[in-house]
């Protein structure tokens, strides 16, 4: 792999007008970096409204970040946030290609730490951490376990500069080298517009490593973003549908890249992470008689509940039920409540868990 660590193309794919203010505050994020980047690709996904409207914004408004570096592009291929990623990575010049979330911003010092990790020519990818930025406040019975759901680094991923598997969409970047060698994000698989599925970055991570098993990727938990999280994304409803979507999300992946490859990482979390926050939720509770620690037990065992009908669901579906069930992911209140039912309203009370 080749050793240029600072030549990056950002690549921000954006969908919907509602986040108007957040991509600008994205661009600018992009824009302030200490290590500045080659170009920013800001990439539309089927929206000629907000395509006409950015395009002029970046050219006659003061309060906006300037053209400057910046290239603006339609989706090319189908609708979604995978096709969204190819068609910037198809017109990207850099040797780098990192990707940035329309509803993040990042820090200064973002770039410079993610090429630090590219010195060694065996890092093939370097990603890093993603804070949430609670609009309205983060729910007390949200676990930090279960941060994931809302696109943010969760409990239980390292501390330090550590190999993983597997990068998170909204603060990874890499090697030019990668796409040309397995090529792009699969369709399919990742969010389009509002359904709340994922995990075409993992499919990616994977299917790199089966190719260049001597190669890895990297998670530095210093080089950070924010991620914005609207009061829509902190509701239980959305929390189980978020983890019922991943389920099928998950079979999904297994069925491309095999179980041992695609279940690797689920496995420690389960057995060791998510046992260990149920245990100091209750703990939380019967110290201080604060019940949200039994609220975050809770929506832990519901979490993964749902999380695993949702895989088996997917993993017993054939290709083409397993993709309506991911096309319609985000009217899944039914299917997931079926599971855990609905709390009984002391408890909602109790634990601040709202609807």
């Amino acid at each position: 792999m080749t050793a240029v660590e600072s030549d990056f193309s950002i690549i921000i794919c954006a969908y919907t007008e509602e986040r108007w203010e957040d991509l600008g505050a994205a661009i600018k994020s992009v824009q302030a970096q200490i290590l500045s980047p080659r170009e920013i690709i800001v990439v539309i996904d089927h929206n000629p409204v907000l395509l006409k409207r950015l395009r002029l914004h970046l050219h006659l408004q003061a309060d906006w970040p300037s053209d400057d570096g910046i290239i603006l592009i339609e989706n090319s291929e189908p609708k979604g946030l995978s096709g969204a990623r190819n068609s910037g990575i198809a017109v990207a010049r850099g040797n780098l290609i990192a990707f940035l979330d329309d509803d993040a911003v990042a820090a200064p010092d973002w770039l410079v730490r993610l090429s630090e990790g590219y010195r060694q020519p065996e890092v093939l990818g370097m990603g890093g951490a993603i804070e949430p930025m609670w609009l309205t406040g983060r729910p007390r019975w949200f676990p930090a376990e279960f941060n994931w759901v809302v696109g943010c680094t969760y409990l239980g991923m390292p501390l330090t500069v550590q190999p993983v598997r597997n990068l998170i969409g909204c603060n990874m970047s890499f090697r030019r080298e990668l796409f040309e060698g397995v090529g792009g994000f699969r369709n399919g698989i990742g969010r389009v517009g509002k359904r709340p599925v994922g995990c075409e970055e993992t499919e990616l991570c994977i299917r790199a490593s089966q190719k260049w098993p001597d190669l890895k990727f990297i998670y530095d938990p210093q080089a950070k973003v924010q991620h914005r999280v609207p009061a829509s994304r902190a509701s239980w409803n959305y929390f189980r549908s978020r983890c019922y979507a991943e389920g099928l999300s998950k079979a999904l992946v297994t069925k491309l890249v095999g179980a041992s490859k695609g279940l690797n990482t689920e496995r420690n979390y389960i057995l060791k992470t998510l046992p260990g926050g149920v245990g100091g939720g209750i703990s939380h509770t019967l110290r201080t008689r604060d019940f949200s620690g039994f609220g975050r037990s809770g929506a832990i065992a519901a979490g993964l509940t749902i999380t695993v009908f949702g895989y088996i669901k997917g993993k017993f579906s054939n290709s083409n039920s397993l993709s309506s069930d991911l096309s319609q992911s985000q009217f899944l209140k039914n299917d997931s409540s079926s599971i855990v039912g609905s709390m009984p309203d002391s408890l909602y009370i109790e634990t601040g868990l709202t609807s």
